[in-house]
């Protein structure tokens, strides 16, 4: 074991404070049934307006569907994959595997064909749910390459000609009624807390996804920790547009299931995100940085003062912390707030509704100046960490207990250290049981008790965790300084034109950058310049403004870590294109091997 530098705990886990106090994940939603009844499970849109799900109705769904994977054969423990967006029918099988005793897998819906053969291949499903005919046409493909696979069932089956092993979502609910509903409950009340609840697949940043192994135990952890850390509650709503494949939103379905709170699902159309928002108005808002930067983008962009939105923002932090410390306000700062309440805060804080209490981002890095941002407009958008390997949560900050720029003080439960060389160890309840069929990495990231994240942290006086970098993203220059790329790319994000950014140095003698521009940020910018070039980042002007973007970055940091050169590439990146994963995080592995050669170029030309 490594030595400690630094350690933290959080505070001891308190059970059973709210919820239906289940003991699995099996046993969640009948119990949710039984207590929440005709409230509001779901709400998603159809034909234009806001269709509500209850308890009891969601109940049924899942009965039925369960009942119908014991027909066509699942066994306790056999493995049952999703692939679909994040839709209520998502749910609803996800329950119904869980309550019919078997393990979950998750398959990102942006997958190509390769990559669901391999998930499921790998994960030995013995059924899959797919979303539709495209979903389907990709297991098609695949299948005889799937050497478990023996049903596939399509959720929205619209113009689809089915083969044989498949059915409709509606003929296995049908399967599922010839079922006595004692059959279900003898299923999932013979899960038990240490049985395999899921199998996550990491979103594979770094080589092949590995399937994490997740207890119903470790789960159930994180949904008390929900309680403790000012999640989703009883009579409120979460509005879910990230992928339910990804731990984050699983955890935030769990966690408003058991609650008795709402889950309003997105209608898979991201450029509808921030006008749904204003129309289910919800309470809690769980997202990835990459959103609230462009809700950011989008709150600055309409020709406000530099100085005076600066202003507006010291403003806004110093009364808010003043009034949660219960400390009296100057008039001269009341009147200052006041004026700013109208002229900025109200229009940010109705881009997210009419009620919105707490917002969380977590997966990447994001600036404090978009959190302190959100804060002084009145919306407390706390930043988290975690990881699969976690059950999604390990540190959060809370309102009135948070540090600007950490990602919290660890959860209830929750143990952090620091290892001599600066990397991040989590213990816990929480911690996962190894990769499926993967005993050496299982062996490496679990030692001595103890998680072995691959995150670089520090942890100050008071507890708070600072996420520094990656062991692995770690670049080390050919003079032998060690310089961390996601602080730079952070900073380059927070200009308007920018939408991503890739630090590439290693072994090499200085630093260069891959920008791609906003795909709807930067074509307003370029025409107010004047800018009709396509594509825009060959335009002198636009070129010129990156510059002044880099050259900006480049002014708070010393030599060792500036860009010197960079190059604006002709198109954003994609998950479609295998450059992001579907939590929107780049694949820098797979961004350094496609542009190689373009990399080399930048360090050929004359200094």
């Amino acid at each position: 074991m490594t030595a400690t530098i630094t350690s933290a705990a959080g505070p001891p886990l308190q059970r059973g404070l709210r919820g239906t106090c289940s003991r699995t994940l099996a046993d969640m939603l009948p119990l949710a049934v039984a207590k929440y009844g005709d409230a509001t499970a779901a709400c998603h849109k159809q034909d234009g307006r806001w269709v509500e799900t209850s308890f009891a109705q969601l109940g049924e769904q899942v009965r039925e569907i369960a009942l119908g994977l014991i027909d066509v054969g699942i066994e306790p423990g056999d493995r049952v994959a999703i692939l679909a967006h994040t839709r209520p029918e998502w749910t609803q099988c996800s329950f119904a595997i869980h309550t019919a005793g078997g393990v979950l897998v998750t398959v990102y819906q942006t997958n190509s064909a390769a990559e669901v053969q391999y998930v499921v291949d790998h994960s030995d499903a013995k059924l899959v749910f797919a979303e539709d005919a495209s979903q389907l046409e990709k297991l098609r493909a695949v299948w005889g390459q799937c050497s478990a696979l023996e049903h596939v069932v399509v959720i929205d089956a619209t113009d689809v000609a089915l083969q044989h092993g498949e059915y409709t979502l509606e003929e296995l609910r049908e399967r599922g009624r010839m079922h006595d509903a004692a059959e279900w409950r003898a299923r999932y009340e013979a899960v038990k807390p240490d049985d395999i609840a899921v199998s996550i697949y990491t979103s594979g940043t770094t080589g092949p996804p590995k399937g994490c192994l997740l207890t119903h135990a470790n789960y159930r952890m994180t949904v008390e920790c929900g309680y403790q850390t000012e999640m989703v509650s009883e009579d409120e709503c979460a509005y879910l547009f990230l992928p339910l494949a990804h731990g984050f939103a699983f955890l935030v379905m769990l966690q408003a299931t058991d609650s008795g709170g709402t889950i309003a699902y997105w209608s898979r159309d991201q450029q509808q995100i921030v006008s749904e928002l204003r129309e289910v108005s919800p309470t809690y808002f769980p997202s990835v940085p990459r959103i609230f930067e462009k809700i950011h983008s989008l709150a600055v962009s309409s020709g406000v003062d530099a100085e005076r939105l600066k202003q507006a923002v010291e403003v806004g932090i110093t009364v808010r912390e003043a009034r949660a410390r219960g400390e009296q306000v100057s008039p001269e700062l009341e009147h200052a707030f006041a004026a700013a309440e109208h002229s900025l805060y109200s229009s940010v804080r109705a881009l997210f509704g009419a009620r919105i209490a707490r917002s969380v981002t977590g997966g990447a890095p994001i600036a404090p100046k978009i959190l302190r941002f959100f804060y002084a407009c009145g919306i407390p958008l706390m930043e988290g960490f975690g990881m699969t390997e976690t059950a999604t949560l390990a540190t959060i900050n809370r309102d009135g207990d948070f540090r600007f720029g950490s990602v919290g003080r660890p959860a209830p439960g929750v143990e952090l250290m620091i290892a001599d060389d600066g990397e991040l160890l989590v213990r816990g309840e929480n911690i996962f049981r190894g990769y499926y069929k993967n005993d050496e990495a299982s062996r490496e990231a679990l030692q001595g008790g103890w998680l072995h994240t691959g995150d670089l942290a520090q942890i100050d006086d008071d507890g708070f965790l600072y996420i520094t970098g990656r062991k692995k993203d770690i670049i080390i220059t050919s003079g032998g300084k060690n310089v961390t790329p996601s602080n730079l790319e952070t900073d380059l994000k927070l200009n308007g034109w920018i939408s991503q950014a890739v630090v590439v140095g290693d072994r090499r003698p200085y630093l260069v950058a891959l920008i791609t521009l906003d795909p709807e940020e930067a074509p307003a910018r370029a025409k107010a310049l004047g800018v009709t070039r396509d594509p825009l980042g060959d335009d002198p002007l636009v070129y010129a403004e990156i510059q002044h973007a880099v050259d900006h970055v480049n002014a708070s940091v010393g030599p060792v870590e500036q860009i010197k050169r960079f190059a604006v590439l002709p198109h954003d990146f994609s998950q479609d294109a295998g450059e992001l994963t579907p939590s929107l995080k780049v694949k820098r592995s797979i961004i350094v091997e496609r542009y190689r050669e373009l990399i080399d170029e930048l360090y050929s030309r004359e200094r």
